[in-house]
């Protein structure tokens, strides 16, 4: 079934970092002479040995040892994650010139192993009628293992509420108001599904309320096609989630570690008290399965919700009375939550490894991918880790057999504590800011390449996909497959692929790009989204993401990884050899140009009823400025020889749209072009989300007038790093 539908592998967050740094942790020059290295260029015969020795039963086997155990962050099975990459990266013939581990310790939060988190609904007398599952179903004997960590919500405060059950749809500020306004929602226990909202915003928006719990679980239309039955139609019979399946996860806002907001998380670091952290959920909350979310939700009694907030089981969803129907035998009962999550500072590492460069050892690239997962983690993240050993594999046996030797550095992150807020690649962030300091791929199906990342990227990008097979399909290129699902119309090359923007967290990239304007590319194989509608692939963060699943209904040949393997160590090369650094910045300027489209028609008139002006100045002429700056750059890379300055300019360019002022209720967010926005418009996030906040509240469009500044002077600034040295 799911072999039509498409599935794929989320080689879980290779985060090819691409950002081209200032040397760090004692990168030195390689012995010998490199004088004749200086002016060589990628040499496109190593690009192809390169793609050729990638091998796909290496990447199997890597998955499968990977796999073995689960290895949640911290826990003994991480160790053993942290034991393998040191062993692959110290190996004397096919290991990088240097490997090491770097330890944090990190603010983290886990369920009492001896005090289970349960859901009950009781009876006015608090006889138990119902209780929901409180481990998933077992399948095969991996998932039976001890270490498999019960669901829980990460970061939920600890506590015993109790009330009557009502529906909140996804969880939204809006799903809340309406809901509101039928039923009181003081003393409640709200349900909510996935989607819409982040996880810890279903209990930050349900608290004004004055809603004391919530529960989250996956809807079987968002993730399944409405599929529901583990007889034949979910796991282990096709990729489909089960109905036990209970996604766990982050329920946090900010990233990193909580504990030192900006500052690295060592031993002597200053650490903010516990009850001053923001961002995390303000009352108890708990994810459960859509078979329990069934039994609650049909038995609802009230009005009938929206069509909009329909889902895949076969009853009518309710608002709730609040509570259940008269007729239900839930009737005038309550749904308790009995939450025992404990927050504990723990030691976590990443583990980092290094190709030293030849000509210009003190300029690198990074690549990284999050080691840790919440179960056995084969696809997030292990597919990724997976293609990473395979890529390091061949480039470190290059490098021993002395064959090849990167113009620049290359530094491999296997970051710790992903899961509990992008913890590792962050804390390293926070560690090299102060010395200059990034690029990410996985795989999350085999149908076609998705990808996201700055502008300036997407040539390299399309180069590499060019040379690459796309999985099963003979000579088509990874490229004319990928145009073939997601494809836009570029005023400068035509039909292309779609490449999308690394706006909000979605993963290891979120500290390089907006704290440090660090250039960076997410690179995945995924599903063909025109045949199923799962927002992710069903067993994410389950624990039934595991080799079986991915053997069998993700990837069955690898070839998918393969090809993902190729094509980010293709990129990798080339933005560690180009003498010329592979970024183009009319590329970035089409972008600017395409949000100041779409922002002049949504703001102009209403701003200028203002007293603001959007119009000749200040932001079309800052776009413009940038275009001009851009295009002269173009032709400077084609007819100079100042390689040096060039790169230098190329390199710098998003720190330049940096403002540590711009968003100060956005914690670590600087980048005014790819900040997350709550707007929904595909245009400047901060001008979008002051423009809304306007609409709705009175007096605020000061605050529209100093983004409308930041954004056109943050722009002016870029265009002035591309132009000529003074």
């Amino acid at each position: 079934m799911i072999k039509q539908a498409l599935i794929g592998i989320l080689c879980g967050a290779v985060a090819l970092t691409v950002g081209i740094l200032i040397g760090h942790y004692g990168i030195t020059k390689s012995n010998g002479s490199w004088a004749k290295d200086v002016a060589k260029d990628v040499d496109e015969s190593l690009v192809e040995k390169f793609l050729s020795e990638v091998d796909s039963s290496h990447i199997r086997e890597n998955l499968r040892e990977l796999t073995k155990v689960p290895h949640m962050a911290t826990t003994a099975g991480d160790e053993q994650t942290v034991q393998l990459m040191l062993k692959r990266w110290q190996d004397p013939d096919a290991g990088l010139d240097q490997a090491w581990r770097e330890e944090y310790l990190v603010y983290l939060s886990f369920p009492d192993p001896k005090k289970p988190n349960k859901v009950t609904v009781g009876d006015p007398a608090d006889a138990v009628l119902y209780t929901a599952r409180e481990k998933e179903k077992v399948y095969t004997p991996d998932q039976d293992d001890a270490e498999v960590v019960q669901p829980y919500a990460a970061y939920s405060p600890a506590g015993q509420p109790k009330g009557k059950l009502v529906y909140a749809n996804q969880g939204k500020p809006s799903d809340y108001k309406l809901l509101s306004e039928t039923v009181d929602l003081r003393g409640t226990i709200a349900i909510t599904r996935y989607g819409g909202a982040g996880r810890a915003d279903k209990a930050i928006n349900a608290a004004p309320y004055g809603v004391s719990g919530v529960l989250v679980y996956t809807d079987p239309l968002d993730i399944n096609d409405g599929l529901m039955s583990d007889a034949s139609e979910t796991y282990p019979h096709s990729w489909y989630m089960p109905p036990s399946g209970v996604e766990r996860g982050s329920f946090n806002t900010h990233y990193g570690d909580m504990l030192t907001p900006y500052l690295a998380a060592k031993e002597e670091t200053y650490r903010i008290p516990a009850e001053s952290i923001t961002g995390i959920p303000p009352i108890p909350i708990q994810p459960i399965g859509f078979e329990d979310a069934y039994k609650l939700i049909c038995e609802l009694g009230g009005r009938a919700a929206p069509d909009a907030w329909r889902g895949g089981f076969n009853c009518t969803y309710n608002f709730g009375g609040p509570g259940f129907k008269s007729t239900s035998a839930f009737n005038e009962s309550d749904v308790k939550l009995a939450i025992f999550n404990t927050e504990v500072v723990k030691n976590s590492s990443n583990v980092m490894g290094v190709i030293r460069g030849s000509v210009e050892p003190d300029r690198y690239v990074i690549y990284g991918n999050h080691r840790d997962s919440w179960v056995h983690g084969a696809i997030d993240p292990s597919s990724g880790t997976s293609v990473m050993l395979e890529l390091t594999r061949v480039l470190g046996r290059m490098v021993k057999q002395g064959t090849w030797r990167p113009r620049r550095s290359i530094i491999f992150g296997s970051w710790g504590a992903e899961e509990f807020g992008l913890i590792g690649s962050a804390e390293y962030t926070e560690v090299i800011c102060d010395q200059r300091r990034n690029a990410r791929s996985f795989s999350a199906a085999n149908a076609t390449l998705r990808a996201s990342g700055m502008p300036s990227l997407q040539n390299v990008i399309f180069k590499a996909t060019k040379q690459v097979d796309a999985p099963g399909l003979g000579a088509t290129s990874v490229y004319d497959n990928w145009i073939r699902y997601a494809n836009r119309t570029s005023s400068a090359h035509g039909p292309i692929p779609r490449v999308g923007y690394l706006t909000g967290a979605g993963s290891d990239y979120a500290a390089f790009v907006h704290y440090l304007g660090i250039a960076s590319m997410d690179i995945s194989y995924t599903y063909d989204r025109s045949k199923t509608n799962a927002r992710i692939y069903p067993a994410y963060h389950t624990a039934y993401d595991t080799f079986d699943y991915a053997s069998k209904f993700i990837d069955p040949g690898f070839i998918s990884h393969q090809a993902i393997a190729r094509t980010a160590g293709n990129v990798l090369i080339r933005l560690a050899d180009s003498l010329v650094l592979p970024l183009n910045c009319s590329d970035y300027a089409e972008s600017l140009e395409d949000y100041l489209n779409t922002a002049v028609p949504l703001y102009q008139s209403k701003l200028q009823a203002q007293g603001i002006s959007m119009g000749k100045q200040p932001l079309k002429r800052a776009v413009a400025s940038f275009r001009s700056a851009a295009t002269h750059l173009d032709q400077v890379i084609r007819s100079s020889d100042l390689v040096r300055r060039i790169n230098d300019q190329l390199m710098l360019l998003d720190r330049a749209f940096l403002d540590p002022l711009a968003f100060p209720d956005k914690y670590a967010y600087r980048h005014v072009i790819w900040a997350s926005s709550s707007a929904g418009k595909p245009t400047f996030p901060g001008l979008a989300d002051a423009f809304a906040n306007a609409e709705l509240t009175v007096g605020s469009w000061a605050r529209v007038h100093y983004h409308l500044s930041v954004l056109s002077q943050a722009i002016e600034g870029a265009a002035h790093t591309l132009a000529d040295v003074i």
